[in-house]
């Protein structure tokens, strides 16, 4: 997190001189670039630091009714669930609503009801946002890009 902290300061005042409009343009492109690759690193199932999220805990194959799961967060990375939000000095990437309580039992590992009345269960931490270090090199650039 230090590194995203010494590249607001470095660029804090270069931000200062842009017109609200414009700070307002670079803050979409800066969420947009993230979002897609939040969305891209959820779906190879990756934390950010890189290492693969924790699988699945096995399930009874022999039960009647079971249903084969795909990947994991398949739903919630699409752009209805993980949304930017936009404004002339900030840019937020992230969940919101029921889908953001769902998600943050991923993201911390907490412990939540499987069903409505069902028993509680504590999932594994899988960490669905976060920056990388490629996220930090390109929100740089294209901070760069935009002020030259």
């Amino acid at each position: 997190m230090n590194e995203l902290q010494d590249l607001e300061t470095w660029a804090q005042p270069l931000l200062a001189k842009l017109a609200p409009a414009e700070r307002r343009k670079l803050a979409r492109t800066v969420a947009q670039q993230l979002r897609q690759a939040q969305r891209t690193r959820i779906a190879a199932q990756q934390n950010p630091d890189g290492s693969p999220f924790e699988p699945r805990k096995p399930q009874n194959r022999q039960r009647k009714g079971f249903v084969r799961r795909g990947a994991m967060f398949s739903k919630i990375r699409q752009a209805t669930h993980l949304r930017v939000k936009v404004t002339d000095s900030t840019a937020e990437v992230g969940f919101f609503g029921r889908v953001a309580q769902i998600a943050s039992v991923h993201q911390y590992g907490l412990r939540d009801h499987v069903t409505k009345s069902g028993a509680q269960t504590q999932y594994p931490q899988r960490e669905l946002l976060g920056f990388s270090d490629a996220d930090r090199l390109m929100i740089r650039d294209l901070l760069i890009d935009h002020l030259t």
